[in-house]
């Protein structure tokens, strides 16, 4: 591809996503609209009505009604991301949105109805029925659902809940303002969030200090908004979970997944038990660049210089098939016909998203975002995507809609798994010490910047919270010492605790949704289990088994099935030493 960036109608079909799978044309999206509006006054219609006897009937009016609702706002969405400077599909999402509000306040009364029946009758007619776990589960969840009326009430307050999020976001994208900075040289660069991260990845490190320095000198000087405004999120996390009547915030948010609490603790505290390794790394990193001290703006740029690992798409595809063989047949002739039949949107365009990812909706394929930019990382970046591809895939074709997507906490594990086979596959074929460095090191920051890095904002989390429910104030300068301490900690003395990185936790989007990160981290853990036994375990079947069950059963029993108990430390610990084997391989590499 050239450098030049083009429009979005001079992209060649073939590297377009196949969108006119999920609608045709944009008037067949319309018709489709009408009909949704006029069936969502139909659903709304069996409140106060729904029964034992009758309670089916709902649940196949309500899936007629939320199939189509997602294949809308899928459609429209994906639209608008092909170029966000497009204003009639920046409109027809507001529609969506819009008709999703309805959606949701049609369908409010469904599960407090439900609840309101005699429990042995809701168990008996489970029986035999798809929607045994369902039912099972909402059962499980009674103590936490309120009636008609109150859930109604916060359904209609989702705009406030969700007020410190849409604050920080609008601070975070829009309002907030970075100095230029200058290069080793004298240049005069523009600093913003899509650059920070390439400037901290040069080998100049005058870029990489200015960048830093400027780049937190922002956030710095909003400190009491954003600290005020995560405080805010943080009361609102510990009002709902009281509301619900949860012991707590962290309660509130594993609950429904069925996580035991033991899950986030034993996170924190196997990592915690293993954090002389990332010191270690630490270490090595500053030894490889050959400073006198090692500073937070040190941590990103490659320890290896002067690497071309350049490769086209079509290079990457069969480099990544061959990669994932180990996962059988079916799987890469699955795999292979979606990267041929629309799934991807692969390359840059004038106003497309940034970024990747993999989405879609139950009934159709799915669909992947991508901005390939020929080298190694995209070619990992596909692995990725795909791998969350794959598992949408299986879960749309073995499973009913009503367990057709599966949780938050394993959403990283197939698209982890897929990463982790390339990586091995290539350091299988690689011979050059050169690259084999630079892979061994790129496999080395990933487990620094999930598994190590997740965890201490997990760990982050769980204090602020705590402090809260304690009724301690959340303040700039309270909140930046609980992360100050959480960086010496985890990074020991051999590196300088640069002021800066003391203000990190204030840039972190994912905080304004609680009890998130932690996943990344038990997530890129299970994956590293599983990839292990896929190699030399012959567990490509269970792990298939695993790609198949959506949400049919609880996230944690689904992994136990692949072969990994995550509810233990083992697989967190196991991961953590292979982080050791790896720091091994490259202290080898002299």
């Amino acid at each position: 591809m050239s450098n030049k960036v083009i429009l979005r109608k001079d992209v060649k079909e073939e590297d377009k996503w196949k969108i006119c799978d999920l609608f045709k044309s944009d008037e067949v999206w319309e018709e489709e609209f009408k009909q949704c509006e006029k069936l969502i006054p139909q659903l709304a219609a069996y409140k106060g009505k729904l029964t034992v006897n009758n309670m089916f009937e709902i649940f196949e009016a309500d899936e007629k009604v939320s199939r189509l609702v997602d294949r809308l706002y899928v459609y429209v969405n994906l639209r608008s991301h092909e170029d966000t400077e497009n204003n009639f599909y920046q409109g027809l999402c507001g529609k969506a949105n819009t008709l999703i509000v309805k959606y949701s306040s049609a369908c409010a009364f469904i599960e407090p109805e439900i609840l309101a029946l005699n429990e042995d009758d809701v168990k008996a007619a489970s029986e035999g029925s798809v929607y045994k776990h369902y039912l099972l589960n909402l059962l499980r969840n009674k103590g936490h659902i309120l009636d008609t009326e109150k859930e109604e009430m916060l359904a209609g307050i989702y705009e406030l809940a969700s007020a410190p999020d849409d604050i920080f976001s609008m601070i975070n994208n829009a309002d907030i303002r970075f100095e230029n900075i200058k290069d080793e040289k004298g240049n005069t660069l523009s600093l913003t969030h899509g650059k920070y991260q390439s400037y901290l990845e040069s080998s100049d490190r005058v870029l990489r200090r200015n960048a830093f320095k400027s780049y937190y000198k922002s956030f710095y000087n909003l400190k009491n908004t954003i600290a005020s405004t995560y405080s805010a999120s943080v009361k609102k996390d510990i009002y709902l979970s009281n509301v619900r009547n949860y012991k707590n915030s962290l309660e509130s948010c594993l609950y429904g997944d069925n996580i035991p609490l033991e899950v986030y603790y034993n996170l924190v505290k196997t990592v915690n038990e293993y954090l002389p390794l990332l010191q270690r790394y630490v270490n090595i990193r500053k030894d490889r660049l050959g400073v006198d001290e090692l500073h937070f703006y040190d941590l990103y740029t490659p320890i290896v210089e002067n690497v071309d690992l350049k490769i086209d798409f079509e290079e990457a595809k069969k480099t990544v098939v061959e990669a994932l063989k180990p996962l059988g047949e079916e799987y890469i002739s699955i795999f292979k016909d979606g990267l041929e039949s629309g799934w991807i949107d692969k390359y840059e365009n004038k106003g497309k998203r940034r970024g990747a990812y993999s989405w879609g909706t139950y009934g159709t394929h799915p669909y992947i975002l991508m901005n390939y930019d020929g080298n190694y990382n995209s070619m990992f970046t596909l692995a990725h995507e795909m791998g969350h591809s794959m598992h949408s895939y299986y879960t749309w074709n073995n499973q009913p809609y009503v367990y057709g997507n599966y949780t938050i906490f394993v959403a990283e594990v197939a698209s982890t798994v897929n990463e982790a086979l390339l990586m091995k596959y290539l350091l299988s074929k690689e011979t050059d010490k050169t690259k084999r460095a630079y892979l061994i090191n790129y496999f080395l920051e990933q487990f620094r910047g999930t598994l190590f890095r997740q965890t201490m904002f997990a760990e982050f989390e769980l204090i602020a919270h705590e402090m809260a429910e304690r009724g301690e104030a959340l303040t700039f300068e309270s909140l930046t010492e609980v992360y100050k301490q959480l960086n010496i900690k985890y990074f020991g003395d051999g590196i300088v605790l640069d002021d800066e990185i003391c203000y990190e936790w204030m840039r972190i989007p994912h905080f304004y949704t609680a009890f998130y990160v932690y996943q990344y981290a038990t997530g890129f853990s299970c994956a590293m289990a599983l990839s292990e036994k896929i190699l030399n375990e012959n567990g490509a079947e269970n792990y298939i088994k695993f790609l198949k069950g959506g949400s049919s059963e609880f996230s944690i029993d689904l992994l136990r099935i692949a072969g990994v108990d995550i509810s233990k430390p083992e697989p967190v610990a196991d991961a953590l030493k292979v982080f050791e084997d790896l720091l091994k391989l490259i202290e080898s590499l002299e």
